[in-house]
């Protein structure tokens, strides 16, 4: 809602203007102003349920709206929420067969036909996939695809659909939003709903596996172990995030709390598109297996430059061994984009499509060459 054009439209018209929001960012209030043509100010908005005046313009705030509003979005998409439970089997160990781990997280409906929406991590090595509805019946799922990348995976059922959740568009997302997280916490409080407000857009957290999931929404709406897959849904009742991961705390001692993050629908949606469509996602890939390279490792081992990747394998009939890559190269930059602590190998490979032409940036015995590869396919499944 523009305001200037609010105050700009009460002044043309010469009367009293009375405008009525609801949903505002950064609290869904339903906020009413009122003033006059000869002096008209914007009033800050308050919490509190009583007229507020600032020279003749009078400020009316019902917090009871966000309550309602609250309200309306979890009972529009709490139906299409589900549990979904998996069993892991156990490994061999030097003191025998280790029993098989129960693993749970959640899910959302995102299609009459049964497709749900949950993440990779939730049910990557699980068996025997289970879905509960809100309702607690149970039945069985299966998996259509996953992408570890982002972190996304589809499972489709051939049981009843109670409810389909309307997607909305994470790209108009604004700080301070407020947001609603439902899911299931530790696999038994089943649809349990946290509130909390959009603390930042755009992050990147980095997965310990050489690359980072990248422009994620941070919120500070509880989640816990479980919600993992949950929808974050906006006070119009849309799912505008996918709920992934939380951080506790850094390097050092220190312990966080309200750290959640969730990956935008826009991301999840397109993702979900490729792998209903295909049954999974398609990445470039060059054929090398390597070390991520940073300024620690390069101390300790001596290394010419303070980031990079050093291929430990060059696989045969790839790109890699096509373009004349070799053990012991290390590839520090991708057409002109140099790999560092916020641009990582596979963040920045992973712009490019299969069939691309791309010139890597290359130390080879403290020379520095420039290598030509096209990318071939690689399939996530």
């Amino acid at each position: 809602m523009n305001w200037k054009r609010i105050l700009y439209a009460s002044l043309l018209i010469g009367s009293t203007f009375v405008a009525g929001l609801a949903g505002v960012a950064g609290g869904g209030l339903a906020v009413y102003v009122v003033m006059n043509q000869d002096h008209a100010q914007t009033a800050a908005i308050s919490t509190i349920d009583q007229p507020l005046s600032y020279g003749n313009s009078t400020l009316i705030v019902d917090s009871t709206d966000i309550e309602t509003s609250i309200v309306e979005s979890v009972q529009k998409v709490g139906p299409a929420v589900v549990t979904v439970t998996g069993t892991i089997p156990g490994q061999m160990t030097f003191f025998g067969q280790s029993p098989d781990e129960t693993v749970s997280g959640s899910g959302v409906f995102i299609s009459d036909r049964g497709y749900i929406l949950t993440n990779n991590h939730v049910i990557e090595g699980a068996r025997n996939i289970q879905i509960i509805l809100s309702g607690g019946e149970q039945y069985p799922a299966n998996l259509v695809g996953m992408d570890a990348y982002s972190d996304i995976a589809i499972l489709k059922t051939d049981s009843k659909v109670p409810a389909v959740a309307t997607l909305g568009n994470s790209d108009l997302l604004s700080p301070g939003e407020s947001v609603i997280a439902i899911g299931s916490p530790l696999g038994e409080f089943v649809n349990t709903v946290t509130v909390g407000v959009v603390s930042a857009t755009g992050r990147s957290i980095d997965t310990g596996s050489g690359y980072q999931i990248e422009n994620l929404i941070q919120t500070d709406a509880a989640i816990n172990q479980g919600n993992s897959g949950g929808p974050l849904v906006n006070l119009d009742g849309q799912v505008i995030g996918i709920n992934t991961l939380i951080v506790r705390g850094g390097n050092s001692s220190a312990v966080a709390e309200g750290l959640g993050f969730a990956i935008p629908i826009n991301t999840a949606q397109a993702v979900a598109s490729q792998i209903i469509q295909y049954g999974h996602i398609t990445r470039p890939y060059i054929g090398i297996t390597y070390q991520s390279i940073t300024p620690e490792i390069a101390m300790a081992y001596h290394l010419p430059v303070q980031w990079g990747v050093y291929i430990t394998r060059v696989a045969n009939n790839s790109p890699a061994s096509d373009a004349g890559l070799m053990v012991g190269d290390i590839i520090t930059g991708i057409d002109t984009v140099a790999l560092d602590e916020n641009h990582s190998y596979l963040n920045i490979l992973y712009t490019y499509q299969p069939g691309d032409t791309v010139k890597l940036d290359v130390s080879r015995n403290d020379k520095n060459l420039q290598i030509i590869v096209t990318l071939g396919e690689s399939k996530s499944n």
